[in-house]
């Protein structure tokens, strides 16, 4: 499926969608507790949906009402099923492997397609030296777990996702010996580490920093249940606020911002180096110059800012340099290569790096068919630039269902001029 996409002009006032990232620790948290949690403005898309699915094969008895979920857990891991299915979701499949360790069954754990191409293997290496048995199909899922991990201090490298460290500092508050991690090498997307380490608290645990993002203690504890609310995503405010500069008119963001750290936040830095003037008050307004400033943007520790940080190329007098995210070519797909081609398409001036990219604002807007390849915020990201350049198509919306399902219903509301093709 495909949608065509044309010149827009959007104005109004459009809702953020909840965080997936806190959506995703509060239901893993809620069922590792013992006890009964009540989770409030919980992002239910394709994503968190596996991880819901996950913790019932876990033992948790999970309803959901709207955006309310409900979790019940006696505490442990008292497995349901042997098999789990992260669909397309990496924090899905990294904390449920760790997960996993904590049970002496033997659970296989796999996902789509494009979740099968990623990498798994310093996690099940991590797992293997405290105490669990692993196997995978050339260090991608699927893969087996069997514990149970007794804990202990083990290694891991820290230059292909933060996910990995998460799923063993959730875990290893649940096994005997606690958990002892030194993280090799630097740590991409820090502030994710932060994010799984502040939602351990709300619900009772503890993690103790020896040197940060380097060395962290975990003891075994116990998790207690919690109120818990998700606050607004800025991974996905940061795909609306490009669409505001490129297309906006009068146009307004409605959040809920909490007080949780979140790293995609630098996009209001990241905005304002570019000559973009923003207003946080009950709503969200910019007000964005004719031409963008340009600059140099390290994107280490939010690899996600990288589609709506390209897309503003199209608006701007100076080059755009992004850098320091090569570990964006381990997502869902390829994001760097599939950018520097899809945006090349559109007449926008690509040097693709190993790490990054180099962006020029086009001499001449051009008419194309723009490949997503079956990624949510690639297809985001290439339908705000199709509304830019006019009479463009983009293919695969159903992928929205992961991160913001209703993209496209709440775009066409302040006036994005985009329709499904057969």
């Amino acid at each position: 499926m495909k949608c065509k996409v044309d010149k827009s002009c959007l104005s109004g006032t459009i809702s953020c969608p909840p965080n997936k990232s806190y959506s995703h620790r509060a239901i893993f948290l809620a069922s590792l507790a013992n006890g009964k949690s009540t989770l409030r403005n919980v992002l239910l898309s394709r994503d968190t949906l596996a991880t819901v699915s996950a913790c019932k094969v876990f033992g948790a008895k999970i309803e959901t009402s709207g955006s309310t979920v409900t979790v019940e857990s006696k505490g442990k891991i008292t497995p349901q099923s042997n098999q789990i299915d992260a669909s397309n979701s990496g924090t899905t499949i990294r904390i449920s492997a760790a997960l996993s360790s904590l049970s002496e069954n033997t659970i296989t754990l796999t996902g789509d397609s494009s979740l099968q191409k990623r990498p798994m293997q310093p996690l099940l290496d991590a797992l293997e030296q405290l105490g669990a048995h692993c196997t995978s199909r050339d260090g991608k899922p699927p893969v087996t777990v069997k514990g149970k991990a007794v804990g202990g201090t083990t290694h891991i490298s820290g230059s292909i996702s933060s996910q990995f460290i998460s799923a063993l500092v959730i875990a290893g508050s649940k096994m005997k010996n606690g958990l002892t991690l030194e993280i090799d090498g630097e740590l991409v997307s820090k502030p994710y580490l932060d994010s799984t380490i502040a939602t351990m608290k709300k619900f009772g645990g503890t993690v103790d920093v020896i040197s940060p993002y380097k060395i962290y203690h975990t003891p075994n504890q116990e998790y207690k249940p919690n109120d818990f609310v998700v606050p607004s995503d800025f991974s996905s405010m940061a795909l609306l606020l490009s669409a505001a500069v490129l297309l906006g008119n009068e146009m307004s963001i409605e959040a809920s911002i909490g007080d949780l750290p979140q790293g995609d936040q630098e996009i209001l830095t990241y905005l304002e180096k570019l000559g973009v003037r923003i207003n946080i008050g009950n709503k969200i307004t910019i007000t964005s110059p004719t031409l963008l400033n340009g600059g140099r943007f390290d994107l280490s520790n939010n690899p996600d800012l990288l589609p709506p940080m390209a897309i503003l190329a199209l608006k701007t007098s100076k080059p755009i340099e992004i850098y320091n995210v090569k570990h964006a070519r381990f997502k869902e797909t390829d994001r760097i290569a599939i950018l520097a081609r899809e945006l090349a398409k559109i007449g926008v001036g690509v040097i693709e790096k190993e790490d990054g990219l180099i962006l020029e604002a086009p001499k001449v807007l051009k008419s194309a068919e723009l490949e997503s390849s079956e990624d949510h915020r690639l297809f985001m990201a290439l339908s705000i630039a199709g509304m830019f350049v006019g009479n463009c198509t983009v293919t695969d919306p159903d992928s929205v269902d992961v991160s913001y399902p209703t993209f496209v219903e709440d775009m066409r509301k302040i006036g994005a001029k985009i329709s499904l093709l057969e």
